[in-house]
């Protein structure tokens, strides 16, 4: 699929990682519908690059673990443009051992985490089917941003890994369901940005454990997003951006 033209939802837009994804499709052509919940102020200053560059876009503020709220936005975005491709990118990511972990806590990180990223699926492909008219297949792609450290869960993590794992596993089983029309695949990164707190040493310290002897960079990350894209004949996969970390 050629990304220029296309218009391609991405959820959590105002994240690190997910903003340099957001920068990259929209170089390459793209028409980004960017979904925030809370950073008005990333959400703006995104968008006033993307204007700067003629890039068509549009953002939506919205509460995606609420099924309201996700009708309400296919509703805006089916009238901007028919949406070709859906980045499920929105995500929680917190340290919390178990004696301090709650029902309240399991449910917030895996709606966000996980249910919001399959009914944004849901409707996506609800909308692509009856809208798209093309006969080339697949006429759609999803990619699901998980985490390379669910094959290495680190402690203090459980939820967060549970959450992101089941994302990769919906991420096979919907890419047979609804193949061959959309394709479904995973992009899982390592280190690529530091978390607030780390020091030196400890950063030091997992770079050891990196065979590449470095953190990514996400561009990398948005290298594999766009490859996705762009790959009619990959379904169901995850490409892991981790340096060899998980070998």
């Amino acid at each position: 699929m050629d990304i220029k033209g296309k218009t391609i939802i991405i959820t959590g837009a105002t994240g690190k990682l997910t903003r340099e994804i957001v920068i990259s499709l929209a170089k390459t052509g793209a028409n980004c519908v960017c979904l925030y919940h809370e950073n008005a102020l990333q959400a703006k200053t995104l968008k006033a690059f993307l204007d700067k560059s003629n890039i068509q876009n549009k953002f939506i503020k919205a509460d995606l673990t609420n099924q309201k709220e996700i009708d309400k936005v296919f509703l805006q975005i089916r009238k901007f443009s028919i949406p070709q491709v859906l980045i499920n990118s929105a995500s929680v990511f917190d340290k919390r051992p178990l004696k301090n972990i709650t029902p309240d806590y399991i449910q917030k990180t895996l709606n966000i985490n996980f249910t919001a990223a399959v009914m944004m699926t849901q409707k996506f492909v609800q909308i692509a089917g009856k809208k798209i008219k093309q006969q080339t297949k697949p006429y759609a792609k999803i990619i699901n941003i998980t985490d390379a450290a669910i094959e290495k869960p680190p402690s203090g993590y459980s939820i967060y890994s549970a959450s992101k794992a089941a994302l990769k596993s919906a991420t096979i089983t919907l890419a047979k369901e609804l193949a061959p029309q959309i394709t479904v695949n995973a992009v899982a990164p390592g280190i690529i940005n530091w978390q607030k707190g780390f020091a030196d040493r400890q950063k030091r310290r997992f770079i050891s454990r990196i065979p590449l002897h470095r953190a990514g960079l996400a561009g990398e990350v948005a290298n594999a997003v766009k490859f996705l894209i762009e790959n009619d004949y990959i379904t169901g996969r995850t490409i892991t951006i981790d340096g060899g970390w998980t070998l």
